[in-house]
């Protein structure tokens, strides 16, 4: 499925517990040749990450309101799959507003010069 490009990092995370890092809502849709014993879609995913590198996730981590985001899925030189990290801070509600209000105003001239022509 992911060699088919199946993969969907929408809402998708990462997190340390326990020394190993796990992948969260990372939809990997069920293989279509597979029969009953496909795998889950959205289950928990461990990362394979050196030890080091995992303790420098845990200190960004443990800044208050940082995030793993998977940025990209893609595939090694040696055929193996691999994710791309980042750190990301969560909107405010009020910063949800204020987009939300842009993108409404957008629409609206949209139709507006939709309309004379």
């Amino acid at each position: 499925s992911l060699r088919a490009g199946k993969a969907n990092l929408q809402d998708s995370y990462a997190r340390v517990e326990n020394g190993e890092l796990l992948l969260y809502n990372m939809h990997i849709a069920q293989y279509q040749q597979g029969n009953r014993f496909n795998h889950e879609p959205k289950r928990v995913r461990k990362l394979l990450v050196h030890k080091r590198e995992i303790l420098r996730l845990i200190g960004y981590t443990k800044e208050k309101g940082l995030t793993l985001i998977p940025l990209k899925v893609f595939f090694n030189d040696r055929g193996w799959v691999k994710v791309e990290m980042a750190t990301a801070r969560g909107k405010k509600s009020y910063d949800k507003r204020q987009d939300i209000a842009a993108r409404e105003a957008k629409r609206e001239v949209e139709r507006a010069v939709k309309g004379r022509q």
